[in-house]
């Protein structure tokens, strides 16, 4: 199975990502990881890519999708992956659809964690971390014994500066404006499923697992 994992800031993308990859024998590929493993490897490839990350530059998308070609050739990946990550935009899509046809495989599905803006906002301003020890609280999911205080060292909790509404809505806004497009291409394809992200995250894998088995 060949599986595309998509979801806004907050959906719980991560967490599935984890789950998937502990029921299913197939390796977790994000773009982070690809990079770094072309980086220590040295390839070709890989130090072009450090040559434009080292003077803070974007990396051309043809070094991308060329890291990206190499990563899914490894055998590792031969019986399927969860690709987290990329692509990003529709002509990486399109590049990706490329790269499977010269590899005789396919995409067989695109999972989109969908959770409504607003529970996004309140998941993500919900953050609070300790100023002393920096462990992480949530006023929802994960709260402290006392408000605003530390259970490890009697710290002050603060909420971090882009943690704070205005900046999240912005940051969400920017990230559906480049999603949108991802999910109408894998929509006209014909594999995109959106799963309901606002449910508890058991039963987000529930509904994620439904959609493998039958892959």
């Amino acid at each position: 199975m060949n599986i595309i994992l998509m979801g806004l800031p907050g959906a719980g993308k991560g967490t599935q990502a984890s789950k998937i990859i502990k029921k299913y024998p197939i390796p977790h590929i994000s773009t982070g990881d690809m990079f770094r493993l072309a980086i220590k490897n040295e390839t070709e490839l890989g130090i072009q890519a450090k040559s434009y990350m080292d003077k803070g530059e974007l990396v051309p998308d043809e070094v991308t999708i060329g890291i990206v070609k190499e990563r899914l050739s490894q055998s590792d990946a031969k019986d399927g992956f969860l690709l987290d990550g990329f692509p990003r935009t529709v002509e990486q899509a399109e590049a990706l659809n490329g790269i499977m046809d010269e590899l005789g495989n396919k995409i067989d599905r695109t999972i989109n964690v969908d959770v409504d803006e607003e529970e996004l906002i309140n998941r993500l301003t919900g953050r609070r971390i300790c100023e002393v020890c920096g462990t992480a609280y949530h006023l929802v999911f994960n709260p402290p014994k006392q408000e605003g205080v530390c259970d490890l060292d009697g710290g002050k909790l603060y909420q971090r500066e882009d943690d704070n509404p205005e900046t999240v809505a912005n940051r969400l806004e920017v990230n559906m404006k480049q999603t949108q497009p991802m999910l109408d291409f894998y929509k006209e394809q014909d594999i995109l499923v959106n799963v309901d992200g606002s449910k508890h995250i058991d039963d987000v894998f529930v509904e994620i697992d439904e959609i493998l088995q039958d892959l």
